[in-house]
């Protein structure tokens, strides 16, 4: 039996009540897995693995970014993070979540696992924070070249000049995912890139919490957040031990078909991280956590962390 419990903490931009949930196990929590979302979606999309490896002891918890999910309160608007250094504030809102989970359980070793988006904060959080946790999953993420997102970047400081910071970038939303059903002859749907189980993209298309367009403030956060990932000091930052496992669809466009998600984990290495390691699933695309095979991925965590607990509990 794994309980279900929904709480809310105070956001770093001094305004947000954030939105968060854990699964907790109903016996000993040997591990804790925190999962950071991805864009335009919600923490309890994830319920599924967290009902998983909550049956094994393992308490899963996350929360809904700012702009996202039931963080969005009346007056805020999807797609927007807040006004000052929204690419600093949501990596120190997944720590301090972190800290209030471990104050809740103390002594128990500490897994982030990150998609999407999530995994662009997840890097940017190890620069930042990696020395305190024991691993780290990066799933569906990519690499993207410095000029692209200098030169993206550029486009949102305009039109944030000329729109302002809540206009919903559907130029730039176009320009970033317009080419991502390219390789899906007979695409049925704008989101078939997703996932290849169809049940899971119809059910996305019908979520009003998911699929939204980001506004200028929310592309700037991404592209900032990206732009730091690109940065030789950042990367040298991160702890060399940590253990770190990507995981992505060799079919996801945004790892760019497997070649974006071996290039972060080369760098990675380039930088003096010595633990790290890398699966593609084939024909998987974007939700691998979604996907058909998603027990084979579910199965394939699982003794990955307990690998980190056990090398915790030594």
């Amino acid at each position: 039996m794994v309980k279900k419990e929904e709480f809310t903490f105070d956001s770093r931009d001094g305004a947000t009540k954030i939105h968060a949930v854990r699964w907790v196990p109903e016996g000993k929590v040997v591990c804790i897995l925190q999962i950071i979302h991805g864009m335009a979606e919600y923490v309890e999309r994830y319920e599924q693995l967290a009902q998983y490896l909550g049956e094994k002891g393992i308490l899963v918890t996350g929360d809904d970014h700012l702009g996202h999910g039931k963080s969005v309160g009346e007056e805020g608007a999807y797609g927007y993070f807040c006004e000052q250094d929204p690419a600093t504030v949501v990596v120190r809102d997944v720590h301090r979540l972190k800290k209030i989970t471990q104050e809740e359980y103390p002594g128990i070793p500490y897994v982030i696992l990150g998609h999407s988006m999530g995994s662009f904060i997840l890097r940017n959080y190890l620069f930042r924070y990696g020395t305190g946790i024991q691993g780290a999953i990066i799933c569906g993420t990519g690499s993207q070249p410095k000029a692209l997102v200098k030169f993206c970047k550029l486009i949102t400081a305009v039109q944030g000049a000329f729109l302002g910071q809540k206009h919903a970038a559907k130029m730039i939303d176009k320009l970033a995912f317009g080419s991502y059903n390219d390789r899906i002859p007979d695409a049925r749907t704008p989101f078939d890139w997703l996932c290849t189980d169809e049940g899971v993209v119809d059910a996305y298309m019908k979520d009003k919490l998911c699929g939204f367009t980001f506004t200028v403030n929310g592309f700037q956060t991404l592209f900032t957040l990206l732009d730091r990932l690109n940065q030789e000091e950042n990367l040298l930052a991160m702890p060399g031990a940590l253990p770190v496992h990507f995981i992505a669809g060799d079919m996801d466009p945004v790892g760019n078909y497997g070649a974006g998600v071996r290039k972060a984990c080369e760098d990675f290495r380039r930088a003096g991280m010595s633990r790290v390691s890398i699966k593609l699933y084939p024909g998987a695309r974007h939700e691998l956590l979604n996907e058909k095979n998603r027990q084979q991925v579910y199965e394939d965590i699982y003794p990955w962390i307990l690998e980190r607990v056990k090398e915790y509990q030594l």
